[in-house]
């Protein structure tokens, strides 16, 4: 049986040593983004409640939940495994998105939760497509930061925000006239869910420019008060 050998073809020999350094290490890069690309968002950036499942001792960020309403959006605060309200804003808009930023900056915060509202039976309406939209300009801001944003299902929590204090009993018209604490009890349970189920069901919003979405690989600067200067995770 006659062997045939099959001659490679050599790199271009005109081309300086430095060419072809350059030429391999931008086919490394494209390996190393097509392999990246090829593994879901949600597992390229897991969610704070992911990484706390897979590691009870691990130490991070802190998470923001956010209610977006037409007038009023509430805010709350998850420190560890203590989640409470912060705020309510009645602002919208870019001023909205600058305020959100500023209070992920003073609490240490590396990414925000917020509430999808679906119907009933799990479709989603005319105020989830304005959510979206709202959570799709702002990911765009928090990437610039490493902070990453994601959507939570939010069905139900109004109800339970509801409950709640009718269970502390605050009377109807007392409940009317407390419309900020509402805001910020729903936002609170939007948290809650989130990490009741572990970051389940979990949607991160994911900028289409390329430059943002490695801002969201590499994450935000690493607290020092969290992690060694030679530690690489």
């Amino acid at each position: 049986m006659a062997i045939q050998f099959v001659a490679l073809k050599p790199l271009n020999p005109l081309l300086p040593p430095q060419c072809k350094i350059s030429i391999s290490q931008r086919r490394r890069s494209q390996l190393s983004v097509s392999a990246a690309e090829s593994v879901a968002w949600e597992e390229q950036i897991p969610p704070n409640a992911v990484r706390r499942k897979r590691d009870p001792s691990w130490r991070g960020g802190f998470s923001l939940g956010v209610d977006l309403g037409l007038l009023r959006t509430g805010v709350a605060i998850s420190k560890g495994f203590t989640v409470r309200p912060l705020t309510v804003l009645e602002l919208r808009g870019r001023k909205l998105e600058l305020r959100l930023l500023d209070l992920a900056e003073k609490q240490e915060v590396d990414e925000f939760i917020i509430g999808l509202p679906k119907s009933s039976d799990g479709k989603e309406t005319e105020q989830s497509n304005k959510v979206r939209s709202v959570a799709g300009r702002f990911a765009v801001r928090a990437a610039e930061r490493g902070w990453r944003v994601y959507l939570q299902d939010e069905h139900g929590t109004s109800s339970e925000a509801l409950e709640h204090m009718i269970a502390k009993g605050v009377s109807k018209s007392a409940r009317d006239g407390k419309l900020d604490a509402y805001a910020a009890m729903v936002s609170e349970k939007v948290l809650e869910r989130y990490f009741s189920e572990e970051g389940n069901g979990i949607e991160v919003v994911v900028p289409k420019q390329l430059e943002l979405q490695n801002k969201l690989r590499e994450g935000p600067p690493k607290d020092v008060d969290f992690y060694s200067p030679t530690t690489n995770t």
